[in-house]
């Protein structure tokens, strides 16, 4: 009879041990759900173009002469171009590929996109001198807009807009980590841990 009791109880405890295992362990897959869309919900926020913008302003002369009779004849021309331009430089964030580990708890960012430069620009000529015999044609304003893109392109890359844009970007993904340090997940880019926004920061401008 005794023994009969002891089994009925140590079924008892074994039942309420199972069905308090069974909670924990599916408030725990609920919290683990709660945090991965919680993550999910922040990358859709971010996922937005970080962009920076600048003017910039130039004064070019072009000249150009047509030679006739072995250069005995000339013909001149030439114009004053003024350039007004418009740069945008920007991260498409939706672009961004990441992997949400939820058994280890881990977010890993395995690319980030390219930045993206791109230039709006406003050309007026002035005091446009030229004649029948070298008139400015098509190829004349191709070669001045190609000019001007290229000496555009050599003044960003000696300007600050790529580092103001590399700065807002860290800033973006800090929100990630941010994120993942206070729910208790770990935060990884290109396989490495990222404990700061300093390590964001010397990733990025590799």
């Amino acid at each position: 009879m005794l023994r009969r009791l002891l089994i009925f109880m140590g079924l008892i405890v074994t039942v309420v041990l199972l069905f308090k295992y069974c909670e924990f362990k599916k408030e725990d897959d609920s919290a683990i759900d709660y945090n991965t869309n919680l993550i999910q919900q922040q990358i859709v926020n971010v996922g937005k173009l970080v962009v920076t913008e600048g003017h910039f302003s130039e004064v070019v002369t072009y000249k150009n002469k047509a030679e006739y009779l072995m250069g005995i004849v000339s013909f001149d021309k030439k114009a004053l171009i003024v350039v007004n331009a418009d740069v945008t430089v920007a991260y498409d964030l939706h672009k961004m590929k990441y992997d949400i580990d939820e058994k280890n708890k881990t977010i890993s960012i395995l690319s980030i996109p390219k930045e993206e430069i791109k230039i709006s620009t406003d050309i007026q000529f002035y005091d446009v001198e030229q004649s029948k015999l070298n008139p400015f044609t098509g190829d004349d304003y191709n070669k001045i807009n190609k000019s001007v893109k290229a000496n555009l392109a050599k003044k960003i890359e000696k300007s600050t807009l790529k580092t103001n844009a590399q700065n807002r970007l860290v800033s973006e993904l800090s929100k990630f980590l941010i994120l993942t340090n206070s729910l208790g997940w770990t935060l990884k880019y290109e396989g490495v841990v990222i404990e700061n926004e300093k390590d964001f920061g010397q990733k990025i401008k590799l």
